[in-house]
């Protein structure tokens, strides 16, 4: 009997290890169905300040939007999708590292002269798809920070995003109301006369240089809040900036301008597989829609750069379609943060607004930590490969990291963001279980159907923007599944919930939670 049983027992393990190498080996093999040859190309559309309510296929009635339609109606349209923020900085952050930005204490909307946000030895997507041989490209907004904290602007700005992964850059530092008001190649400043020399301060302004307050009569666009410094081309920004007039751009042709380089980045690298991350700036303040546009939506500047931004991305995937990479290119489309009327200049956002919701069901906005200030339109598109749907799953931007470490069959380090992929793709509605959100590094917890946010004070800002940004000085608590426009506060009548909430919170928060002084527990 013993000389029968060992050969069996040897038998068996030697399926056994080699069935687990299989597995160990499958876990890292790419996941690719359209050409087993051949790794997909990505694309991140990120789009800024745009609302859940601003696109037609999201239920906007007063804008359409027939391009990102075309991706939603050919995608997995996504209705419980978040940014990791309710503000800029913080999303790209998260977005890029897959890592919650309150992680992060410098996570926060970051002046121009800022220095990098982003630890060049930290995990990255770009970084992450290089390891698979991937050409890796930004085109449009960073606003992560650059250099070390002093920055000559006149030299080769470093680190920034080559150093974190990005092989080619084409960029605005931070936002189009700030300076510098220049594009930056690779590090270096488009079209800079050296005997202009730039220089740039966010406390003081140079001497014998107009601003808003100074030289209103400068001013073509009126500032409300907040932008009252240097002005470029009419616009009254945050910060001060002397010098680089060769340099600076044109706030009219920068949509067409980050076009034109998203086109050539593709065409010329279309034959290896690319990672093109392509950051508009549209409809962040200042809007300045480029003539073809302007007054075309009826409901203002704002309205009219977002329809922009919509032909923009039709133009994009038509070269992707030309060049005959279309089929072989993973599209995600998403905003960073919630909608924001009056974000610091008069612009008939608000005069013109109609009866357009940006928000759409949603309450609150940019700044927020009720849902409009996090809950994003989220598509996901690959022709021929996803099978178009709707998908209610709760996913976060973060997750792409993990998502797409899957997808092309590499590891990725330890954070925060959880590998969906086959929600991404369409074919499983097994989404998040939690999830912290953040607004001015304030967080709150949602959590199935659950949305808890605790207690915060501050009014002021509130009033200024016209946004309901969360704060109140008792617990909120919300289900979503069954009041999404967050109507009434179930703190009272759900003890329950709220404690197991609480609970679940300061776990997840960890030791970071208890050092958030504003936050009264009761």
């Amino acid at each position: 009997m013993k000389s029968i049983l060992n050969p069996l027992i040897w038998i068996a393990l030697i399926v056994f290890c080699t069935a687990c190498q299989s597995k160990k080996k499958a876990d890292t093999e790419p996941v690719v169905e359209k050409n087993e040859n051949k790794l997909p190309n990505i694309v991140i559309i990120y789009l800024d300040d745009l609302g859940y309510g601003d696109l037609s296929a999201y239920g906007a009635t007063e804008l359409i939007t027939p391009n990102i339609d075309a991706l939603a109606s050919g995608g997995v349209r996504f209705t419980d999708a978040y940014a990791s923020s309710a503000t800029c900085t913080p999303s790209r952050y998260a977005l890029l590292t897959g890592m919650y930005p309150w992680r992060n204490k410098n996570a926060k909307i970051l002046p121009g002269t800022a220095p990098l946000l982003i630890s060049t030895e930290q995990q990255t997507l770009p970084k992450l798809l290089n390891k698979k041989g991937y050409q890796t490209a930004i085109v449009g907004k960073w606003h992560l920070g650059l250099g070390t904290g002093v920055v000559d602007w006149n030299q080769r700005v470093s680190p920034g995003p080559n150093e974190v992964g990005f092989e080619e850059s084409y960029i605005l530092a931070a936002t189009q109301d700030r300076v510098p008001t220049v594009y930056i190649n690779n590090g270096n400043v488009v079209g800079l006369n050296p005997d202009d020399p730039i220089e740039i301060d966010y406390k003081n302004n140079f001497e014998g240089e107009p601003t808003a307050i100074s030289n209103p009569e400068m001013v073509t666009m009126k500032w409300h809040h907040g932008h009252n410094n240097s002005i470029v081309n009419g616009i009254p920004r945050i910060g001060y900036m002397k010098g680089g007039d060769a340099a600076k751009w044109s706030d009219i042709d920068m949509a067409d301008h980050f076009l034109e380089k998203a086109q050539t980045y593709v065409k010329e690298h279309k034959d290896k597989p690319f990672f093109l991350y392509y950051a508009m700036q549209q409809p962040h303040v200042p809007r300045t829609p480029h003539p073809r546009f302007v007054g075309k939506s009826g409901l203002g500047p704002r309205g009219d750069v977002i329809l922009e931004a919509d032909w923009c991305i039709g133009e994009f995937i038509k070269t992707l379609e030309t060049e005959g990479i279309l089929e072989n290119t993973l599209i995600v489309f998403s905003s960073d943060n919630g909608p924001v009327l009056n974000d610091g200049y008069y612009d008939d956002a608000v005069e013109k607004i109609g009866n357009h919701s940006p928000s759409g069901k949603l309450r609150g906005g940019k700044y927020s930590l009720f849902e409009a200030g996090t809950r994003m339109p989220f598509i996901t598109y690959w022709k021929g490969a996803i099978k178009p749907g709707v998908s209610n799953a709760l996913v976060c931007q973060m997750d792409l990291l993990a998502s797409i470490a899957k997808l092309v069959g590499t590891e990725e380090n330890t954070t925060d963001s959880k590998e969906l992929l086959d929600v991404f793709l369409g074919k499983s509605q097994d989404g998040r279980d939690d999830l912290i959100l953040e607004a001015t590094s304030r967080t709150a917890l949602r959590s199935g159907d659950w949305l808890m946010i605790p207690p915060y004070e501050g009014k002021a800002f509130e009033e200024k923007v016209g946004i309901e940004m969360g704060n109140s000085l008792e617990f909120q608590l919300y289900n979503l599944k069954e009041d999404i426009g967050q109507t009434t506060n179930l703190t009272t009548s759900n003890p329950e919930k709220l404690k197991e909430m609480v609970e679940k919170f300061e776990t997840l928060r960890g030791k970071d939670y208890n050092k958030i002084e504003q936050l009264k527990l009761r």
